[in-house]
């Protein structure tokens, strides 16, 4: 039996003790930690844990090194590719164009070019300047008054609540210095997005906090009033998110303090669970007819949508009952599945939604096919951290993308990935003062423009030496990718391409068929 031997340990080791003590009395002060020692025995002996019953306190090592693992895999054992979310040289580039220092490297790549999984691109030897004018792109079709001319890349949804308030502030000022745009995430305009006056995406979720009232419905008032502030540049409908597709937000009540509580007009101590989806709508047709209300009380101000790519046939339901009503969103924004920076289940992120590279083309080669890419700007989000991410999803059919993680680690993040405990070592998802008082907003507010800056000019100069002089010249056939023990070939699109307007022409590619004819804009 496991337990003997430590009943027969400490029984001996009293004995060695009071003997010794005999000889030399400072030996009995010992005796404290023999008590406090088989104490936490007996505590385990009769504890639930089959390892602390079988192990009494030796067993207790088992979950100290189970607790490091995380950081000894991050700092001794993980390799410069091997790391997930993001690997050691991803890191490390964001970090140093957020220190605005060189991003030369030594010798060499390190890369793989042999492995499967490997994408690059050509580059042409009649490289081309691309002009920073072409870094802004305009955002609002012609049902929207007040269109707005946005940077290419801006920050992604990330709520005052999944991330502290310090944080917050830094990425507001960091995107009000680089004239681009802060997405609020679902959690509501706080006066920590409003203290610095940078351009604000207001981001409305199913739970629409900040426009809600008693009963958790839509306040079509509340929401007038603050969508008509000078500092609200865009309105974007939440559908779904990368992380956790048809589950709705989820905010743990360690985090929800007074002060969260009052911004998103909730109960303080408790956890903050969104609905999976709309009450104001359940229908393809519904849902543009919000999208129509919301224009009409923010002033006329660019309304789209935010949705992980599910079912397909759901998204061109949503292109059916584009064409049925005549009305258009400004924007999509398409959440890659691999995207994510708060609390989520395991599972779904781990098992739905579809990955970025595969969704984007998908939703760019229906809106080509029904006749209504140009009405619209897609915009990519989901592990877009560098340069050649940029290349990359402008290739696949994006016009501009948000990024999310790698401006947390402009503000100090360091994957410690405890943003749903509240314990965030650097206070960057923490609400506790003591940890979050750790970021200087004002230093940290120029390593989030620098690193904005500088990975568009990465941009800028990967496209011009592809021989591009513009990102919307890119084109798929242009990105590599190494499939296993196989040549590189261009980056294969989920299907195949289509033609303007030919899903309605009655020439509908065998791949498109099924989806086509299931889809339908009176439900998804």
């Amino acid at each position: 039996m496991y337990k003997s031997p430590f009943v027969i340990v400490s029984l001996v080791s009293l004995a060695v003790l009071v003997a010794l003590g005999l000889i030399w009395h400072w030996v009995l002060y010992l005796l404290v930690v023999w008590a406090l020692l088989v104490g936490i025995g007996i505590y385990d002996m009769l504890s639930r844990s089959n390892v602390l019953n079988n192990y009494p306190v030796i067993g207790h090592f088992r979950y100290m090194l189970e607790f490091v693992r995380p950081e000894l895999r991050q700092y001794f054992f993980e390799s410069e590719f091997s790391g997930r979310p993001f690997n050691r040289a991803q890191r490390t580039l964001i970090e140093a164009r957020a220190d605005n220092k060189s991003d030369s490297s030594p010798f060499g790549t390190l890369r793989d070019f042999g492995a499967a999984g490997f994408n690059y691109t050509e580059h042409s030897l009649a490289p081309k300047t691309v002009p920073e004018e072409v870094m802004r792109v305009r955002v609002g079709g012609s049902q929207c008054s007040k269109p707005y001319l946005a940077s290419r890349l801006n920050i992604s949804a990330m709520s005052f609540g999944s991330l502290s308030s310090t944080a917050v502030m830094a990425m507001n000022l960091g995107a009000k210095r680089g004239n681009f745009a802060h997405n609020t995430g679902e959690g509501a305009i706080s006066p920590y997005h409003e203290r610095h006056g940078g351009d604000l995406i207001w981001e409305i979720g199913t739970a629409y906090f900040g426009c809600r009232n008693k009963n958790g419905r839509f306040d079509a008032k509340t929401f007038k009033e603050k969508a008509r502030q000078d500092q609200v540049k865009m309105i974007e409908l939440k559908l779904s998110q990368g992380a956790k597709p048809a589950h709705g937000g989820l905010l743990p009540a360690a985090k929800v303090n007074q002060e969260i509580a009052d911004t998103r007009q909730i109960a303080v101590g408790e956890d903050c669970q969104s609905p999976a989806s709309h009450p104001e709508f359940d229908t393809p047709i519904g849902l543009l007819e919000f999208i129509v209300h919301l224009r009409e009380l923010c002033g006329g101000k660019p309304v789209g949508m935010k949705m992980c790519l599910g079912k397909r046939s759901e998204f061109l339901s949503i292109c059916k009952a584009m064409l049925e009503t005549g009305i258009r969103p400004d924007f999509i924004t398409i959440d890659g599945a691999e995207g994510g920076t708060g609390a989520a289940p395991q599972e779904f992120s781990d098992s739905l939604g579809n990955y970025i590279n595969e969704a984007l083309p998908f939703v760019h080669q229906s809106l080509i096919g029904t006749g209504l890419r140009d009405d619209l700007r897609l915009i990519a989000s989901g592990k877009v951290a560098l340069g050649f991410d940029l290349v990359t999803k402008a290739a696949l059919g994006a016009d501009m993308f948000n990024a999310a993680r790698p401006f947390m680690f402009s503000v100090g993040c360091i994957q410690a990935r405890r943003c749903h405990t509240n314990k965030c070592p650097t206070g960057v998802t923490s609400q506790d003062p003591r940890r979050n008082k750790a970021i200087d907003v004002d230093h940290k507010a120029w390593r989030v423009k620098h690193y904005q800056e500088n990975t568009l000019k990465a941009f800028r100069e990967l496209t011009g030496a592809m021989g591009v002089d513009h990102p919307s010249k890119l084109v798929p056939d242009m990105i590599y990718h190494r499939n296993e023990y196989a040549r590189a070939v261009p980056l294969s699109l989920p299907m195949e391409p289509l033609e303007p307007r030919q899903l309605l022409d009655g020439h509908i590619p065998e791949s498109y068929r099924v989806l086509w004819e299931a889809a339908s804009a009176e439900r998804f």
